[in-house]
């Protein structure tokens, strides 16, 4: 089993920047991969970021070049840096941990609101 707590949401003007945190404990050695999921109201849950146990990295269309995703293996933790936010970034932000078994392990959710 993986916990994982989320960190770092809050309210961002356009065009602002927030960095979001996920830190693991638990069966740490057993996750595969760790993402950034984000839920909107009315809207299905997308993946926003992942990144492996082997530091391969994966982003969604909508947030390439804006959104980096990073980790540091001695704290367990893993980042999401988020510039150049625009309101359509609005939304429920989840850390992911899918381990080698494809078990899923969810955070809490933080809210991030871009607005003026």
């Amino acid at each position: 089993q993986v916990q994982l707590v989320e960190s770092g949401g809050g309210l961002v003007q356009p065009g602002g920047s927030l960095r979001l945190s996920c830190a693991a404990s638990g069966s740490i050695s057993s996750i595969y991969v760790m993402g950034w999921y984000r839920q909107a109201p009315g809207k299905q849950r997308e993946l926003v970021a992942s990144i492996t146990s082997g530091g391969r990295t994966n982003y969604a269309d909508s947030v390439k070049g804006r959104f980096t995703i990073s980790r540091d293996n001695a704290k367990n933790t893993r980042y999401l840096q988020m510039n150049s936010l625009k309101p359509e970034d609005t939304a429920v932000y989840y850390c992911n941990a899918r381990d080698i078994f494809s078990r899923d392990s969810w955070g809490q959710g933080t809210q991030v609101t871009v607005s003026s």
